[in-house]
């Protein structure tokens, strides 16, 4: 075992390695609570996304989207959005991989959604123009797939609401074919000083109040700040994903460092 791992591992017996919502005791209660409150904002889901971000998630799933052009425009490669909600950066990586060769020139590419919220794969489908894309309920801890079944797994604010990183980590390798790659587009703190407090008042005074009038979920919008105050800073969170299986993982920072997308290929 490597010392990224040894690390790991040392972490994993102090703290809880996953979200862990607040007066939740164990993985089985926090998988629960954390899949119940998606469930119930899912009709307010897409709206407060674009309103809260000022649209800026919808350029950060296109951005994602290109970064692995390089894969999505290849024939006939199957690709993941784990932890997808209502579909938006599976549909993105559709997108991009229809602006390659047209289609009747190559195999077609396998688009396919999970989640474990099922209200949010409902409002999915209802979005999936021409029934391209492949959506069902699974958790990512044990997903129903069998080795080696993807050239790309991604994930776009989901990844850090899984109770385990570790054992989701795992599982994203075990699906990914050798040279597969990961991408996970999470929120982080900015290290400005003035910038930091701007975006903790935003996201601990105002999205809570906002986003839990809007949803009818004050619980909801009360997690969101604290599971991403608690999410680990990208130079942790690299050091997991190598312990993990993955090499060359590196991380962008966008947006004056509120958001970054890690990325790592599979160990062939």
């Amino acid at each position: 075992m490597n010392r990224a791992a040894d690390n790991l591992g040392s972490r994993n017996n102090a703290v809880f390695h996953g979200t862990r919502p607040q007066g939740t005791e164990d993985e089985r209660e926090a998988e629960r609570r954390v899949r119940d409150m998606f469930s119930s904002i899912a009709p307010r889901y897409d709206f407060l996304n674009h309103f809260l971000s000022g649209s800026f998630d919808k350029l950060w799933r296109r951005r994602t989207a290109k970064r692995f052009a390089h894969i999505l425009h290849r024939p006939g490669v199957r690709v993941l959005d784990l932890c997808c909600g209502t579909g938006d950066l599976l549909f993105a990586l559709e997108r991009e991989a229809s602006h390659s060769r047209e289609e009747v020139q190559k195999p077609a590419c396998s688009f396919f959604g999970a989640d474990f919220a099922l209200p949010m794969l409902r409002l999915a489908q209802t979005k999936n123009k021409g029934g391209r894309a492949s959506f069902l309920g699974a958790d990512a801890l044990a997903l129903p797939f069998r080795d080696a079944s993807f050239d790309l797994v991604a994930a776009a604010f989901g990844f850090r609401n899984l109770v385990n990183y570790d054992r989701a980590l795992r599982e994203i390798a075990r699906v990914l074919r050798p040279g597969g790659e990961v991408g996970i587009l999470e929120f982080c703190a900015p290290s400005n000083g003035a910038l930091a407090a701007l975006y903790n008042f935003y996201f601990t005074r105002i999205l809570p109040k906002v986003g839990g009038a809007i949803s009818g979920s004050g619980e909801a919008y009360s997690y969101l700040p604290q599971s991403v105050q608690k999410f680990p800073q990208p130079q942790i969170l690299k050091e997991w994903i190598e312990a993990a299986g993955f090499e060359n993982v590196q991380h962008e920072r966008w947006t004056c460092g509120i958001v970054a997308l890690h990325r790592g290929a599979k160990s062939s």
